[in-house]
């Protein structure tokens, strides 16, 4: 109980902070100015570090503990305090890594968790008249499904995060509207527009849309496509096309939803110089990515809204919810085959029908 307590008070506030000094030391590169750390250490209330992509320590005032920090990992305990690691800064002025490890004393804290014990002890006194039964029928599924929307929250204020920061850089004061920053912002633009897009589709279904009629499929998906090459070119992923002429009873926006979380997720989870493959044939739409693969275990919960396999790439978990509500909509299967390090096909069998609803 103390750990959660404390986990909560403290996590929130740290990812905050490493997240502002990371956008710092991007805009002081993309604007040729130097970073103090000194300045950072003032402007915060935990020790902090920067590290480069060989986890060697840059600048900051934590000592000693390098060798046993995971990277791989954003929040961890080492010593009995939280660590936490922010890899945003993306090697701009040579930092991979920002490391923030809080300083606040347990003797405050063991202050604040009694004030808190002896609030839980009045609300749980009071829950307790209710009686076990309600609590148990009622209270846990209220408990998950507001965790559920806690991190769905905070990973979408970190997916905006990132194109909105993008866009502020290229149009602050001193920054040059050139060719590569114009694309920076076209790029940020329309993430941000994709990223509405989603949640308008999953959250308001009952908005008046288009009815579904006969679409020449390939013509959207090659539309869409155009899109996604400026974006798999900055991971230098190669997208290789073989689309034949393909009708299929179903909205416009629909299929755009559909073929779009498809296609981002196979650019997001691949590697650097990876391959995406995107076939339009004989009644099928695969996309084949040559990415990190989803662990077999997680295969069945890959659909599930907020779901995440894993948090080491961005994302908010209603992508694949988003696929999987279409399909289901509109009669599609869907099959998924994935290995770890190797790769990911998802193929989606079009079954023809005259009235998918």
């Amino acid at each position: 109980m103390e750990s959660n307590l404390y986990y909560d008070l403290i996590t929130s506030n740290m990812k905050s902070v490493a997240s502002k000094i990371s956008s710092t030391i991007i805009y002081a590169h993309m604007t040729n100015q130097k970073i103090s750390p000194e300045k950072i250490k003032k402007n915060i209330d935990f020790d902090f570090a920067l590290f480069n992509v060989d986890h060697e320590k840059l600048a900051g005032d934590i000592n000693n503990i390098e060798t046993k920090l995971d990277f791989r990992k954003d929040i961890q305990k080492v010593n009995n305090s939280y660590v936490v690691i922010d890899d945003s800064a993306l090697g701009h002025l040579g930092v991979n890594y920002v490391v923030i490890k809080e300083t606040i004393l347990h003797k405050k804290i063991s202050k604040l968790r009694n004030k808190i014990l002896i609030s839980f002890f009045l609300i749980f006194s009071f829950i307790s008249l209710i009686g076990f039964y309600l609590a148990k029928m009622f209270i846990k599924p209220i408990t998950n499904e507001r965790i559920k929307l806690n991190n769905f929250i905070k990973d979408t204020t970190h997916e905006l995060n990132t194109p909105i920061t993008a866009i502020l850089m290229c149009t602050s004061k001193g920054s040059s509207l050139n060719e590569k920053n114009l694309q920076r912002i076209n790029l940020s633009a329309k993430r941000i527009s994709e990223i509405y897009k989603d949640l308008i589709f999953l959250f308001l279904q009952d908005k008046k849309r288009d009815l579904p009629q006969e679409l020449r499929i390939d013509k959207i998906l090659n539309e869409q496509i155009e899109y996604f090459k400026a974006l798999a070119s900055k991971k230098r992923i190669t997208i290789t096309i073989t689309i034949e002429p393909t009708s299929y009873i179903i909205d416009k926006e629909s299929f755009i939803r559909l073929s779009n979380n498809l296609i981002s997720n196979a650019i997001k989870y691949n590697k650097i110089n990876g391959t995406v493959d995107i076939i339009l044939k004989n009644n099928q739409l695969i996309v084949k990515d040559s990415g990190i693969g989803i662990d077999k275990k997680y295969l069945k919960d890959i659909f599930k809204r907020f779901y995440r396999a894993n948090d080491v790439q961005g994302g908010f978990g209603i992508g694949l919810n988003i696929v999987y509500t279409i399909c289901k909509q509109f009669n599609i299967k869907v099959d998924v085959d994935s290995k770890q390090n190797i790769g990911t096909i998802f193929t989606l069998n079009l079954n023809y029908t005259k009235n998918p609803h």
